[in-house]
């Protein structure tokens, strides 16, 4: 008695499944659900920067010290407070004038909207060439939204002529971020599109066919952003410039590559059947299990960051989650309604007609394949070998965190100002350690912080609070550099064994190294979780054990491959290129985290476009010859797709912030190396040097193993994407 329906069976209901999708009538319906849900959503999605979240300490954890310190520094300042520097530099030396004018500016500053008490100053360096004064800005929750138009009065104000003026401090560095980001909006996407046409017309070498994968991805762009702002002001979803950033790329990218699957498909079955309706359910109940394979390792792959103990990076999980989610949906319904509307003319000049001859076994990956037959092991340890000897290059990847000068890839006034304070021996006052302590141990915690080596003067005049006293201690040089974070070591170290004292220790200094520590954390704790979750994902698709770890092992090695050149990159050309000076020497501490996440949840896209093709080639060619069959079936696929993916990261690099710019460019190089040489030649070669035993333990590996021809026949197979 048979429990299941026979194969055929399924794969009848699977293909009238997918026909239902895109029937003459149901197409209709489709594409105007889209349109229904696409203009609300859109518009939500247009106020997504309103809601969100740049600030540091909105990134950290509950249990961090510093985090907890902000609660207990809540009586002696509001956490909304953002204190600002105005810099004045003349190179001669400020005159009697300037400081006369400066001292007449300090009432029109404080009576600006949103200052908290007083705006004081000048405090001028022992060479009298700079001058500082402090403000401090309260404009509630989201305060730093209003921060650029502020900078741009207290510029107005602070003006004298013949004297540089420079906005630093929290206030600068805040409105400069914001203009940093002022990208993410418009620039970014128009950035990405115009990238992803160019490789489109490439590709199809049709004048028309890109628009219906452009506009569906950017249907899905723009109900996923609608979504994350959804969530983001009704259910504390933590978003931030840097996760729409990355919301944008990976959804264009990711939604052309799924387009660029089914369309080659749906072009190989327009041939087949005459009626564009079946082709496209044929093409759908070919193309869809790996799209959804792919779509939910990806998916899988950003929720893993939910592990973060950085609020920032466990909440660009779902952000992300959510745009790969929905974007799987649009590709798998309302681009193929799309397809069937418009019809065969869509890929004028050159339409698949019905019963059109299919390309053959004379393309490009077609002859790849075959120079690798002969000798597939060699192929694979050279390759293996070649790409170990460019893991070498993380040896001198920094992961220290970057400093306040070195976050963007230009000048920001900000950097301009925190340059001249350290230039001219002079402290940025209004970042200072700020350690809370009961107020009875107050100053055995300041002689504590005394018996610091590099720790200026701790202040014990602030009046305690309900028993618990401040002290303050002004930072020598950049707040977010090495030698302030060793210093916040030394004085945790040094107050929390005061006894009684209960001290901990807070401040922006503070505040850096406990991102720095959490990401850290986040490095060892996800990678692994992620590794195992893909592999797992991998197992249950291609029902083998040896495929997905050997398929993993690859993805590590190409992982480290372009992490290697990356950082030589950035050492390299990147200092004569993109930055003003020796290039990116250091990266931020959840650099890896970011770029293996990508990487990996992306670079299983590719394994499983190919890997699921071997399997059903399979199953009557045998494993070597349908190696090679799927090889220039998806080679091409893949290839536009990885060129895709790496055009819409590498477009990060226009915002001028590092840790953008070098997250686009190890994606970028990752995804290009991973198509090509990873999957393309490392992947096939072992799978013709191992052949059946790839599957083990699955029935397939106990078949007889079938050797490909000398010269693979010409059959009907997808025609590959051109390049």
């Amino acid at each position: 008695m048979r429990l299941s329906p026979p194969p055929e069976r399924v794969d009848t209901m699977h293909r009238q499944i997918a026909g239902k999708l895109t029937s003459p009538v149901t197409k209709w319906i489709v594409a105007a659900f889209a349109l229904f849900v696409f203009f609300p959503m859109a518009f939500l999605g247009s106020k997504l920067t309103d809601v969100q979240n740049n600030e540091a300490s909105s990134w950290l954890p509950s249990s961090a010290e510093s985090t907890k310190a902000l609660d207990r520094l809540a009586p002696f300042q509001d956490q909304n407070d953002i204190p600002t520097i105005v810099v004045y530099h003349r190179d001669g030396g400020l005159t009697q004038d300037d400081l006369a004018a400066i001292q007449g500016q300090l009432p029109d500053i404080s009576a600006m909207d949103g200052v908290v008490g007083e705006a004081k100053g000048p405090l001028v360096s022992d060479d009298g060439q700079v001058a500082q004064t402090v403000v401090t800005y309260n404009f509630g929750k989201n305060g730093w939204n209003d921060l650029p138009d502020t900078a741009d009065e207290l510029r107005r104000i602070a003006a004298i002529d013949g004297v540089d003026v420079n906005i630093a401090g929290q206030g600068g560095q805040a409105a400069d971020s914001a203009e940093a980001f002022a990208g993410i909006d418009g620039t970014l996407l128009f950035a990405t599109l115009g990238v992803v046409i160019i490789i489109l017309l490439f590709t199809y070498r049709s004048p028309i066919l890109w628009i219906v994968p452009i506009l569906s991805a950017v249907c899905a762009l723009e109900i996923s952003q609608g979504l994350v702002y959804l969530l983001a002001k009704y259910a504390d979803l933590t978003v931030n410039g840097q996760s729409q950033g990355i919301l944008t790329v990976l959804v264009i990218g990711a939604g052309t590559d799924y387009a660029l699957l089914l369309v080659a498909r749906y072009r190989e079955e327009l041939r087949r059947h005459e009626d564009r309706h079946e082709a496209m359910a044929y093409a759908l109940h070919r193309a869809a299990p790996a799209i959804i394979a792919s779509a939910s390792t990806v998916a899988v792959g950003m929720l893993c960051l939910t592990l973060a103990e950085m609020n920032s990076t466990a909440g660009l999980g779902p952000v992300l989650a959510i745009g790969v989610g929905v974007t799987l949906l649009v590709m798998l319904t309302v681009l193929p309604a799309w397809l069937v509307i418009f019809g065969r003319w869509l890929f004028w000049p050159k339409r698949p007609a019905f019963g059109s001859p299919e390309p053959t076994a004379s393309g490009l990956w077609s002859k790849v394949g075959r120079s690798i037959a002969p000798r597939p092991r060699v192929v694979w340890v050279t390759t293996a070998v070649i790409l170990l000897i460019a893991c070498l290059g993380v040896f001198k990847l920094d992961t220290g965190g970057l400093s306040s000068t070195d976050q963007y890839t230009k000048t920001f006034e900000s950097v301009k100002g925190q340059r001249l304070l350290e230039q001219h021996g002079m402290v940025d006052t209004s970042s200072p350690i700020m350690i809370v302590a009961n107020a009875d141990q107050a100053q055995a915690v300041a002689d504590a912080v005394r018996s610091v080596d590099g720790a200026g003067e701790p202040n014990t005049d602030i009046p305690p609070q309900d028993g618990t006293a401040l002290v303050t201690v002004p930072v020598s040089g950049d707040v977010a550099d090495q030698a302030a974070f060793d210093v916040v070591k030394e004085i945790r170290t040094a107050v929390h064994a005061v006894p009684g004292a209960d001290a901990q220790v807070g401040g922006t200094s503070a505040l850096y190294l406990d991102i720095q520590e959490a990401s850290h954390r986040d490095n060892w704790v996800i990678i692994p979780v992620v590794l195992l979750v893909v592999m797992l994902i991998l197992m249950l698709l291609l029902r083998a054990v040896l495929s997905p770890v050997l398929l993993i092992l690859t993805v590590i090695l190409s992982f480290g491959a372009a992490l290697g050149i990356s950082t030589l990159i950035f050492r390299g050309i990147y200092s004569h290129l993109f930055t003003e000076g020796d290039g990116f020497l250091h990266t931020d501490a959840s650099f890896p985290l970011f770029v293996f996440t990508f990487l990996v949840a992306l670079g299983i896209d590719y394994n499983i476009f190919l890997m699921t093709r071997v399997r059903e080639e399979t199953q009557t060619r045998g494993t070597r010859q349908g190696s090679l069959v799927a090889l220039r079936a998806t080679g091409g696929v893949i290839t536009s797709a990885g060129l895709v993916l790496a055009a819409t990261f590498a477009v990060l690099g226009s915002l001028p912030l590092v840790f953008l710019s070098e997250l686009g460019t190890a994606v970028a190089f990752g995804v290009i190396l991973d198509t090509i040489i990873v999957r393309s030649v490392l992947v096939t070669a072992i799978n013709l040097d191992l052949g059946g035993k790839i599957w083990w333990p699955s029935a397939l590996d106990r078949k007889p193993p079938v050797e490909p021809p000398a010269e693979p026949a010409a059959e009907a197979e997808s025609e590959p994407a051109r390049v």
